[in-house]
C-alpha cells in the first residue's frame, strides 16, 4: 500500500504510453523523493518528455499509475485543473501570452485558477519575479525580454501557483549558449530550497552537481538510475557509458 507520509512526492507506477503501434514509455516504475531534485538524461526519443508530460496529464498513460503525495492522478474523477495547480512546468520554449506583459502573465492562473483577488496576485507575482532576478520589468511584453528573461518569467509563473512539484522540461535548450547559466542558477537555487524537482536536461554537469538521483533513460524504458557520482563515474550498463563517451 502506498505511504503517502514515506517521503515520495511523485510515484509512477509500471507507466506504459503509446502513440499508435509505438510504445514510448514501457513499464515506467520510479519514485521521486519529496525536497529531491531528480534529473533525468538519455538520448533524443528515449521518452523523458513524455513522462514529464504524464506527471502532469498532458499526455495520459494507456497502463500504470501516476501518484503525486499519494494521490492517484491517473484515476477516475481527477480534477486535472486542480492537479496542474499543484504541478508546475517550464517548457523549452516559453509558452508566453504575447499579447500581455510579464504582470499578468505570471498573475493569469492565479486570477482565474486559484480565483485570487488582483492586488494579492500581483504581490505575489512581484515576489516570484524578485526572486528570478526580474524586478522592474513588470510592464514589459515578452517580445522586449531576451530569451533568458522570458524563461525566467515561465519559471515565476509556475511558482507563483506554489506547486508540490516543478517539472522542467529541456529548460536550456532553447537559449542561446550565454543564457543557459542563468537559468541554471535559478533552477540550482530551488533545489537548494527545498523544491521538488523532476528535471529533463542535456546539462550533464548540472546533472552531476545538483541531482540526488540522476535516472538514465533509452527507449521508452529506464537503464539505470542512482547517485549522480556513481552514474556518471561507475556507469553500469555499456549504453550508459555509450550515451555518456558521446555527451561528456
Amino acid at each position: 500500500m502506498y505511504d503517502a507520509a514515506n517521503g515520495v512526492a511523485v510515484r509512477f507506477e509500471q507507466v506504459t504510453k503509446r502513440y499508435g503501434a509505438t510504445e514510448v514509455l514501457s513499464e515506467i516504475s520510479l519514485d521521486v523523493r519529496r525536497g529531491s531534485t531528480t534529473c533525468i538524461i538519455g538520448p533524443s526519443g528515449s521518452g523523458k518528455s513524455t513522462l514529464l508530460r504524464c506527471t502532469n496529464l498532458l499526455a495520459w498513460p494507456d497502463e500504470g499509475r501516476v501518484l503525486i503525495d499519494g494521490v492517484d492522478i491517473t484515476g477516475p474523477g481527477t480534477d486535472v485543473d486542480a492537479m496542474r495547480a499543484r504541478v508546475g512546468m517550464v517548457f523549452q520554449h516559453f509558452h508566453l501570452f504575447s499579447h500581455l506583459d510579464v504582470m499578468d502573465n505570471v498573475t493569469l492562473a492565479l486570477r482565474r485558477v486559484r480565483r485570487m483577488a488582483r492586488e494579492e496576485a500581483e504581490a505575489r507575482a512581484v515576489a516570484q519575479l524578485r526572486a528570478v532576478g526580474l524586478e522592474g520589468l513588470e510592464r514589459r511584453r515578452p517580445a522586449e525580454l531576451s530569451g533568458g528573461q522570458q524563461q525566467r518569467v515561465a519559471i515565476a509563473r509556475a511558482l507563483a501557483m506554489e506547486p508540490a512539484v516543478m517539472l522542467f522540461d529541456e529548460a536550456t535548450s532553447a537559449l542561446d549558449p550565454e543564457l543557459v547559466k542563468g537559468i541554471l542558477n535559478v533552477m540550482r537555487d530551488l533545489a537548494l530550497s527545498g523544491m521538488t524537482m523532476l528535471v529533463v536536461t542535456h546539462e550533464m554537469r548540472f546533472a552531476r552537481e545538483v541531482a540526488g538521483e540522476v535516472v538514465f533513460m533509452d527507449r521508452g524504458r529506464i537503464v539505470e538510475t542512482g547517485a549522480p557520482d556513481r552514474l556518471f563515474d561507475h556507469p553500469g550498463t555499456a549504453r550508459l557509458q555509450q550515451f555518456l563517451d558521446q555527451v561528456l
